[in-house]
Order: C-alpha cells, then sequence, then structure tokens
C-alpha cells in the first residue's frame, strides 16, 4: 500500500471512529431522556430516567424527611445545604459537602459540581427560589432539577409518590399513607358533626408579619388546608397569593376566634426550647396592638404558635395538635403529642426534643 492509499485509508478510519463515537453519544443521550422511570416534578417538568439515581443533592430537609419515611438510602445524598445544621437530627451529613448555605440562598456552583449529583431536588414554588433560573443553569451541565416542595397538604400525597417511583418504593409509599388515612380519619370522626357557622374563625400571621402591616396566610397556603382539616376556618382564605398584607383593620373587623402565628422564624421546634421566652413577648405584643384587646382571640388567650415542622412532611401527624386547639373538648381523650412522638421515632428514629407549640399565657 502506498502512502496516498494509507493516508486514505487512515482518513477514511477516523472517521468511521468518529462516527461510531458520535453515534454512542447519541444513543446515550437518548436513553438518558427515554428511560423506563419517568416523573413529573410540581412545576409540571417531565424527567425520565433509565434508572434510579444514585446521586442527588437536596437543599432542604423536607426532602431528606420525605426520603427517610419511604426508606430511600441516605448515601445517594451527596450534597446538602447548611439546614441540616442539627447532628443530632441528621447524623447521616456530618460529612456530606455543603453545596448552598440554606434552602433559599445562592448555590456554590463549585461545590455542587465537585459532588457531580445527577439530581438536584429543590423548592418548586416558594418565592424565595428561582427554580427556573436554577434550572436553565444546571440542565445545560448535566444536573437534573427535581422541583418538590412537600410544605402543601393538596400536593404532598403526589410529591411523596413522586420520590417512591423515583427510588422504587412504591410499597414504602402506600403504607404511609394508610397511615395518613387513619390520622385524617381519627380527626375528621371529632369534627364531621360541626356545622360550618359553629366552626372557629383564624387568623393566621406569616413570619414576615410586620408590625404596621400584618402579612396572613390565604386560601392557597399549606396552612389554610391544614385549619380546615382540623376543624377551622381562615378568615382570609378567599384573598389572593400564599400570603398577603392586610391591614390592622381587617384583622380587627374579622375578629377571629384564633390567633395563629407561623414558628418558622422562632426558636421552637426539635431540639429548640424558646429559652428566650420569645414566643410570649411576641403574642404580648400582637395582644396590645391598638384595639386587638377587643379581639376574641385575645379576650379568650386563644393565640398559639406552632414550629415549621408543622408545615412540612409532618403535617399529617401534627393535625392532630392543631385539631385539639381548635376544638380542646372534642378531643380531650386524645393524646396529640402521640403523634409526634411516633413521627420522629419512626421516621427519624429518635426521640421528639424540644417545645412545638407555644401557647398564649394571659397575665
Amino acid at each position: 500500500m502506498n502512502i496516498s492509499k494509507l493516508a486514505v485509508f487512515q482518513a477514511a478510519l477516523i472517521l468511521v471512529c468518529s462516527f461510531g463515537v458520535y453515534q454512542y453519544s447519541v444513543q446515550e443521550e437518548n436513553n438518558a431522556y427515554s428511560g423506563s422511570i419517568i416523573v413529573i416534578d410540581s412545576n409540571e417538568v417531565e424527567h425520565s430516567f433509565i434508572e434510579s439515581p444514585t446521586r442527588v443533592a437536596i437543599t432542604n430537609t423536607y426532602a431528606a424527611t420525605v426520603m427517610r419515611m419511604l426508606d430511600v438510602e441516605s448515601d445517594v445524598i451527596v450534597g446538602i445545604s447548611g439546614d441540616f445544621y442539627d447532628n443530632s437530627l441528621w447524623p447521616e451529613f456530618v460529612d456530606t459537602p455543603i453545596v448552598q448555605q440554606s434552602a433559599h440562598s445562592e448555590i456554590d456552583f463549585e461545590a455542587l459540581l465537585d459532588v457531580r449529583p445527577e439530581v438536584y431536588i429543590v423548592f418548586a414554588t416558594n418565592g424565595m427560589v428561582d427554580t427556573n433560573a436554577i434550572r436553565e443553569k444546571l440542565e445545560p451541565v448535566g444536573i437534573r432539577v427535581l422541583a418538590l416542595d412537600f410544605y402543601k397538604y393538596d400536593n404532598l400525597r403526589y410529591e411523596i409518590n413522586v420520590i417512591a417511583k423515583l427510588f422504587s418504593k412504591e410499597q414504602e409509599a402506600a403504607e404511609l399513607f394508610s397511615e395518613f388515612d387513619e390520622i385524617e380519619s381519627l380527626v375528621e370522626d371529632r369534627i364531621g358533626g360541626i356545622s360550618e357557622i359553629s366552626r372557629p374563625t383564624v387568623v393566621m400571621e406569616h413570619h414576615a408579619s410586620l408590625t404596621r402591616d400584618p402579612v396572613v396566610l390565604t386560601g392557597t397556603s399549606q396552612w389554610t388546608d391544614m385549619i380546615e382539616k382540623a376543624g377551622g376556618e381562615n378568615i382570609f382564605a378567599d384573598l389572593p397569593g400564599h400570603t398577603t398584607h392586610v391591614d390592622m383593620e381587617a384583622i380587627l373587623d374579622g375578629n377571629p376566634d384564633v390567633l395563629m402565628f407561623d414558628g418558622i422564624t422562632f426558636d421552637i421546634g426539635f431540639n429548640a426550647f424558646d429559652e428566650g421566652n420569645d414566643c410570649q413577648t411576641h403574642m404580648n405584643f400582637i395582644a396590645e396592638r391598638p384595639g386587638f384587646d377587643e379581639v376574641e382571640a385575645v379576650q379568650s388567650g386563644s393565640m398559639m404558635i406552632m414550629s415549621g415542622e408543622f408545615a412540612g412532611p409532618m403535617m399529617i401527624h401534627g393535625l392532630p395538635t392543631l385539631a385539639k386547639l381548635l376544638h380542646p373538648s372534642l378531643f380531650e381523650d386524645i393524646d396529640a403529642e402521640y403523634y409526634l412522638d411516633t413521627y420522629f421515632t419512626k421516621y427519624h428514629d429518635i426521640d421528639r426534643v424540644g417545645k412545638f407549640v407555644c401557647e398564649f399565657e394571659k397575665a
């Protein structure tokens, strides 16, 4: 074979090999997006996997909690946020790299790329998280962005099912939902006979509530669902948005039977005890608002602050607690704390410690 023919043969061989590599790459890419596991997240984005992912980064404890509830192996989680600061509750993540400081902070892209996740689970509809922007940045480099909240009652089971399908935990999900059904039936049996006009009216203020311009939770918030499930009625359920500002007069005009406050910024919840008595200080301040001494909730002492856990995957186990707060006589024989204790021992393998509810103590 002369030199010219050899050169032609080598060029042809390179072309054939290059085409083969190209075909393989295309096939691999197609396989990645046409697998047998297909899930749709809460942004209505479809994701397809050949097999369950083995490298997942998560931004919030709600996602990790659901994975625990479904008995998903923790070693698939290769990156977390700074929200996993309690080592007694999350001991398996002590050495797991932190890829962002909190669920609401900016992503540390260098740290994220270092852990090489296949999937990044973020909030879907949280106003402080720009999920679309995250997706635009990560998906071009091969990281799937799975958007799930786990804090909205009407979507909780759907989102749990997404994780169950992704990790082949459908049986575990069915058992979990059966437990949910039992708890909800218990509460419904007790409050089912209460007429609509006899249900206590509730105003729940958001943790971002301002002194002169309160922020309340509206009908699309997860708290409205739980208030209604517990036999109450959110006065501001018809207002648009998840939260909204209202005039002080609107609360006075509504004259709620119960005033509730989202406790996410208070030192309450697991392993937190409100040692500074900030809950009582806050509720004293509310009671001293102009005109609030005439509000039924203040006069009867029906004010309460509930920890952030009640607004996450624990919400069903927390339902008896809220129902008993709204209807103490109907749940007098029910140990609502049993369900909270069971949630922690069964799904977190730890005893529940901390103050989860602050109730107003009248002077």
